[in-house]
């Protein structure tokens, strides 16, 4: 089969090589997915230029997410048939409960191999099914950012109707994190340096559009426009440089769900402001497969559809990281297997 691999004797994006690898065969509780799609996080762009955890376990296939059809299993797997399409889980063994070190060393695409690829070996655990009415690119999308998004805001977060939400950029993380605050009935404050990238995200549901070039101090515009109180939810997706904004922009007593690093790992935060606001700011790191099917859930009663930017073919790849890497997209970028 052909496969992309993470090899890290070549700079940058040039790390990523288009090689042969033999056909895969599953175990006893295994399943072989013939991959459809994948889609891209900013995370995927860190591991090929090995900035991301260890190289210890390059050349390794990229990406967490993608989806496709069962076409192999072992001869002990009950919970999924061939036939049958699914998406891997972005940590294989993280099924539910909290997260562990670990759950964290199966992580597709960082820890193991990922699943930009002709086929993809899972145990049966580490999949789900996709809801019927998303096409194989909508549903590759799924796996690490609309995870990640119901998880900072549904679950750690306990979103309820009437609750306010500011969104930092419109990344995969951003966007799915708007469509689904909608579905919960919140007023939604999202900002970007684009304001073609603005009108797009008030046509999904977006209250507020913030140009944070035009007005720097979107932190103070924020409390203005929430009369002084701040928001209840803010999902931080930029890190370091942008987070004393966000504990300026959030409600006493209000959440961060701290998501990316965007910005940079390290740098300075008013650790007085979370103390004097009580403010509780909550590491995410994506989230459980019980997470994901109950997400799931959701978006096939509500039909929701994920929003992908553009799609490239899987010869393509590398103009798809490159893609990626210019901030040009809104929402998910997919390359189609």
């Amino acid at each position: 089969m052909k496969a992309y691999e993470i090899q890290n004797d070549k700079p940058g994006l040039d790390a990523l090589t288009l090689v042969d690898r033999p056909d895969p065969t599953p175990g006893a509780t295994q399943v072989v997915v013939k991959m459809r799609a994948a889609s891209l996080n900013y995370r995927d762009l860190m591991v090929a230029k090995g900035s991301y955890g260890s190289k210890a376990f390059q050349p390794i296939i990229p990406l967490s997410d993608g989806a496709g059809e069962v076409v192999a299993v072992g001869d002990r797997v009950t919970r999924v048939q061939v036939g049958d399409r699914v998406t891997g889980i972005f940590m294989q063994t993280f099924l539910a409960g909290e997260l562990t070190p670990e759950k964290s060393r199966s992580a597709l695409g960082g820890a193991i191999d990922g699943v930009l690829a002709e086929y993809s070996v899972f145990d049966e655990q580490g999949v789900v099914k996709i809801p019927d009415h998303l096409s194989d690119e909508e549903a590759a999308t799924l796996p690490c950012a609309a995870v990640t998004a119901w998880n900072a805001l549904i679950v750690e977060g306990q979103l309820k109707a009437g609750e306010t939400v500011l969104l930092l950029g419109t990344g995969g993380v951003s966007v799915f994190a708007l469509q689904f605050a909608k579905l919960m009935g919140a007023m939604v404050i999202l900002t970007s340096s684009s304001d073609e990238k603005l009108d797009r995200a008030q046509q999904l549901g977006a209250d507020v559009g913030i140009n944070y070039k035009a007005i720097p101090e979107w932190d103070e515009k924020v409390w203005q426009i929430t009369d002084r109180r701040g928001v209840d939810h803010v999902v931080e997706v930029g890190g370091s440089d942008t987070l004393s904004k966000s504990l300026r922009a959030v409600r006493y007593g209000g959440r961060i769900g701290l998501i990316g690093v965007l910005t940079g790992k390290a740098g300075t935060v008013n650790t007085a402001a979370i103390l004097q606001k009580h403010v509780r700011v909550q590491g995410i790191y994506v989230g459980s497969r019980d997470m994901f099917e109950a997400m799931n859930r959701a978006i096939a009663h509500h039909a929701l559809k994920p929003v992908i930017d553009r799609r490239f073919d899987f010869r393509d790849a590398k103009a798809a990281f490159s893609y990626l890497e210019s901030g040009a997209h809104f929402g998910k970028v997919v390359i189609c297997i």
